[in-house]
């Protein structure tokens, strides 16, 4: 008799899906027989990998209410809801960095994370056995010169996330954060340094091996196929080459 697959009959949004950890979640979650909407701003993309793993494609902007209450509309049934959108923008230091870069970080990373879990709560509580899982960072933990921006707005997700799970105490739902450290995807650093291919690279230089989407997709699907009453709180993921987020091992 084969086993039904772990996730079979549950649904999960993931949002930030059309590249990085969040593409990579989607598959990893559609393998493990979860029912999968991909979420993001960018429809040909998610369309091509719904296809690709037999899910459904939703176009979504978490800086946008309509939008997401457009998502929450068209998603009835909900029991994991993956929060992956977000990114950083720019490595200036405080005396210098631009108020905009911040606002559009704080609006992405913090209340987009707030949009989409406020409209999707319903449905995660109506489920029995519901489960938010925000991706992160370990800069939500530490903080690094040049990196307030983005320290500040992971600081405020990590925060978010424990006062969920503060607020749902006695409710059928799950709340966690996987922080990662670095990971080598194709347009994190690359969006940092505003398409500046050579800086972007250089963040890796040396790194033999960073982090891979598909290592943070594994500890997410880790954390929700746990048993329904174990609640992973943070799981911080880093590779072996970072010691701290100022200490990394590098060849050259």
């Amino acid at each position: 008799m084969t086993e039904e697959p772990i996730g079979a009959g549950r649904t999960a949004v993931v949002t930030g899906a059309s590249s990085g950890i969040g593409a990579a979640t989607a598959r990893r979650l559609a393998k493990d027989g979860f029912d999968v909407v991909c979420a993001a701003r960018r429809t040909d993309r998610i369309e091509a990998l719904a296809n690709e793993i037999g899910g459904r494609a939703i176009t979504l902007d978490v800086t946008s209410s309509d939008s997401v209450a457009a998502l929450a509309a068209a998603v009835q049934r909900c029991s994991l809801l993956v929060n992956s959108a977000g990114g950083a923008v720019g490595l200036e230091p405080i005396a210098d960095t631009d108020p905009a870069d911040w606002q559009t970080m704080y609006d992405t990373n913090v209340l987009g994370i707030l949009r989409v879990t406020q409209a999707l709560l319903p449905a995660l509580i109506a489920s029995g056995d519901g489960h938010v899982i925000v991706i992160g960072s370990t800069a939500g933990h530490i903080v690094y010169e040049g990196g307030a921006g983005y320290t500040a707005a992971k600081h405020a997700v990590a925060a978010v996330v424990e006062t969920l799970r503060l607020e749902l105490c006695g409710q059928p739902v799950r709340v966690t954060e996987v922080a990662p450290g670095m990971v080598h995807t194709e347009e994190f650093s690359l969006v940092r340094f505003r398409g500046n291919a050579e800086k972007a690279s250089r963040v890796y230089e040396g790194v033999e091996e960073p982090l891979t989407a598909d290592d943070v997709a594994d500890a997410v699907a880790w954390c929700a196929t746990r048993p329904r009453h174990v609640n992973v709180d943070l799981l911080v993921v880093k590779p072996l080459a970072q010691a701290a987020q100022y200490k990394v091992h590098r060849t050259s």
